[in-house]
């Protein structure tokens, strides 16, 4: 099974969030799934590969061209690494080859990505599993958020209909295992 996990670039965050990529990192070695991610060599991306990989596992980044160029940027001892023209092609690799998302703590680009193929599973372009890692409840506020365009009939389904909020990776990994589906998505890009 492969699943992409979505999470946070930066090197600058607290030490509790790449303890949880690194876990995550052995969770994905230990139940021998491949990751696809976004190819970074810094900041939580670059923890968790370089953790699978010392555990053996496979490792797929896709990275575009731009973000490649910088120097130290790109994981380059990715099993494959792919490399994209555009952050929308990015998108598209990551999001064909995943039988299930995973998302760790991150940013805006996390989070536009994160609610790309959440939006895409509440338009029933897929339904591949969906879960949040929410570490120390990083993710409480968004969730609340979640809950009142909900409330007010902003969004058509329940937050808890389309992603699973799991206290550890390894509750992630269970429910994404537990809801894998062999269907491909539908062109959505």
């Amino acid at each position: 099974m492969t699943i992409c996990v979505y999470c946070s670039s930066s090197n600058h965050i607290d030490a509790v969030y790449p303890d949880v990529a690194r876990t995550l990192g052995h969770a994905l070695g230990e139940r021998k799934h491949a990751l696809v991610y976004g190819g970074g060599n810094v900041g939580l991306m670059g923890v968790l590969a370089r953790t699978l990989h010392e555990d053996g596992g496979h490792v797929t980044g896709v990275i575009p061209e731009k973000l490649k160029a910088k120097e130290g940027i790109a994981y380059d001892v990715a099993d494959e690494l792919v490399v994209t023209d555009t952050m929308r092609e990015r998108k598209k690799v990551m999001y064909t080859r995943a039988d299930g998302f995973a998302v760790l703590p991150g940013g805006y680009g996390t989070l536009e990505e994160f609610l790309e193929v959440l939006t895409l599973k509440q338009l029933d372009y897929h339904q591949r599993p969906i879960a949040l890692i929410n570490t120390g409840g990083f993710f409480d506020p968004l969730l609340a958020f979640f809950d009142q365009l909900y409330d007010e009939r902003f969004a058509r389904a329940r937050p808890e209909d389309l992603v699973h909020v799991a206290a550890d990776p390894a509750g992630a990994l269970d429910f994404i295992e537990e809801h894998a589906t062999a269907s491909p998505p539908s062109e959505a890009f």
